[in-house]
């Protein structure tokens, strides 16, 4: 309740028909309290005051608000299994979500299911989904639509999205159903994912393009980020989709070398989705790029390490480390529940790396409103700074407000 009433953080502005969304946190340190100094009551406060003097950070933007440091570091359960131990650990208090409900999450499920779209945030069952979709507080919604349906061809153990050999037809409809439910919600930035095609000759490369295309044709404001698959390390459909017209190219590592070939299906190996990577920055220099990783599979810091290193050897800008969550008894167990501390020592050390953006978190996932937050801000940055070098190669003075006096 204190977090509540001595927070502020976030508003909105309002650009005609369309929502941006802007989050920070500001201290009410002005407030005035009509209490005894000597009360218990008085104590708390004071204690409060403390604590918004510290200030929160990026940190407490991309964790669970709902829980303060004081109640992570008090927690004692048991965060690691060891060998040949069966039992599944308690989930800790830094990882507890609320039940999605709400206006924003009902209208937005409805309108998915009545354009035949399917999200990755309901089938990988997202522990962020009643945030993103009811919108927060702020009441911005963001979805992650899947393309090519809801059926993978692959089967990766940490996954919950349904497998098949030979999944059901592409639907020739998709690209324009999804950029139609896009160009409605007046976003300022979607994430598009997708399932691993691998019945398809080109892997689904052109279907993405297309929607691509038919997102920026109805607004080419709109900043895409694509989620693709490794589309079995074939460059033709990697470049058929870093050329689409896209702004962020994302393809997930998911885990360290050592625990690949456990973890993913075989036929999404460590180094081919390295080679992707690369790949993207050799068709596109000035593309965005982005990967992920999970923790809490059993890697050591060491491994953590050689994976941050190997993805910025391959140009890779942004990345996020999220906590492992065991979808279903099916799938693989979590090993160890990775502290917050632990979170905040590897962002710290992806902006040493030189990672443009590092958002590591027990929450984060590849595709989070907070990651979004940020990468729109430098795509802006990078279109204002292109703009800019354009009017100086066309001599007009963009240092003057007058806007056109060329030079001599």
């Amino acid at each position: 309740m204190a977090g509540k009433s001595a927070l502020l953080r976030n508003t909105l502005i309002q650009k005609g028909p369309r929502v941006s969304s802007v989050s920070f946190w500001v201290p009410l340190q002005e407030r005035k309290y009509a209490t005894n100094s000597g009360t218990p009551e008085a104590s708390q406060l004071e204690r409060i005051r403390e604590r918004l003097e510290s200030g929160p950070n990026f940190q407490d933007f991309v964790q669970n608000p709902d829980y303060n440091r004081e109640d992570w570091s008090a927690y004692e359960g048991k965060l690691r299994r060891e060998k040949g131990e069966n039992e599944r650990l308690r989930l800790p208090p830094w990882l507890k979500t609320k039940i999605p409900m709400g206006k924003n999450f009902t209208r937005i499920k409805e309108q998915l299911r009545e354009l035949k779209l399917a999200t990755v945030c309901e089938e990988a069952k997202c522990p962020n989904i009643g945030e993103c979709w009811g919108g927060g507080e702020h009441g911005t919604q963001t979805a992650t639509i899947m393309l090519m349906g809801d059926t993978c061809t692959r089967g990766c153990r940490f996954c919950s999205v349904k497998t098949a050999r030979a999944p059901p037809p592409l639907d020739p409809d998709e690209p324009v159903n999804t950029a139609t439910a896009i160009a409605s919600w007046g976003l300022d930035y979607i994430v598009l994912t997708s399932v691993d095609r691998d019945d398809l000759p080109d892997g689904g490369s052109k279907h993405i393009a297309a929607t691509i295309a038919e997102i920026k044709q109805r607004n080419p404001r709109i900043f895409v980020e694509c989620l693709a698959p490794d589309f079995r390390g074939d460059t033709e459909c990697i470049e058929t989709v870093a050329l689409s017209g896209l702004d962020v190219y994302a393809h997930n590592i998911e885990t360290v070398e050592a625990l690949t070939p456990f973890v993913r299906d075989r036929r999404a190996r460590y180094r081919q989705s390295l080679e992707c990577l690369a790949a993207v920055k050799r068709f596109n220099p000035n593309l965005i790029t982005k990967s992920s990783i999970m923790l809490g599979l059993g890697e050591t810091d060491e491994q953590v390490e050689q994976t941050m290193n190997d993805l910025r050897s391959v140009g890779v800008d942004c990345l996020t480390l999220g906590q492992y969550m065991q979808p279903t008894t099916r799938h693989l167990k979590v090993i160890e529940y990775v502290t917050p501390e632990k979170f905040q020592h590897w962002e710290e050390r992806g902006k040493a790396l030189g990672f443009l953006y590092t958002a590591s978190g027990p929450l984060v996932r590849s595709s989070y409103k907070a990651g979004e937050f940020f990468i729109s801000s430098i795509l802006r940055k990078r279109a204002e700074a292109t703009t800019s070098a354009a009017k100086v190669k066309d001599g007009i003075d963009v240092t003057n407000e007058g806007g056109k006096h060329p030079h001599p």
